[in-house]
């Protein structure tokens, strides 16, 4: 291939225009968090309560995550489906992670209480980073989008899933 043949649409980094540098392939994180906060209110102002509020942005990401699994399978050139769970969740935390995020999720960890529950963990979340919740709105987690994300992969995939996104205070010296 050519250094100045035209590179597939499907090819491209998110964001780019054909350029193969990072700094011109990422979107600008100001860009992204007004996008996102514009998603919020959006959905905001058209529910009655805030585990409504959730489902929406968890649909929201539900289409996302379909997307990003065929451009994903598509990019790795592998046409075989995964059919292990543990395979699928690490390809969603390492690759869909770094995809849309920019970094990989912090970890996956199996829970102690229930052997069919696991966790991507990622402490600095992109999606609440620049979204701050009235009090009023209490226990509302906008990481509910990066569920749906999580969920619509793991249904592309063809694993039925519930997936949920909780947000954790980490103490001082965690």
């Amino acid at each position: 291939m050519s250094r100045n043949a035209p590179v597939n649409i499907l090819d491209r980094n998110l964001g780019g225009r054909g350029s193969r540098s990072n700094a011109d392939s990422s979107v600008s994180l100001s860009a992204f968090a007004y996008i996102y906060s514009e998603l919020v209110q959006y959905h905001q102002n058209r529910v009655d309560s805030i585990s409504e509020l959730e489902r929406r942005l968890e649909s929201s990401g539900y289409g996302i995550g379909l997307k990003m699994l065929e451009l994903q399978a598509y990019r790795s050139r592998e046409y075989k489906r995964e059919n292990r769970l543990m395979n699928i969740l690490q390809f969603v935390s390492t690759q869909v992670w770094k995809s849309l995020f920019g970094k990989s999720a912090d970890s996956l960890e199996r829970s102690i209480d229930n052997a069919d529950e696991f966790m991507i963990v990622d402490y600095e979340p992109l999606t609440s980073t620049f979204v701050s919740v009235p009090s009023d709105f209490g226990q509302l987690s906008v990481d509910a989008f990066m569920s749906g994300i999580v969920a619509g992969v793991l249904t592309g995939a063809g694993f039925s899933a519930r997936v949920t996104a909780h947000s954790v205070k980490l103490e001082d010296n965690e």
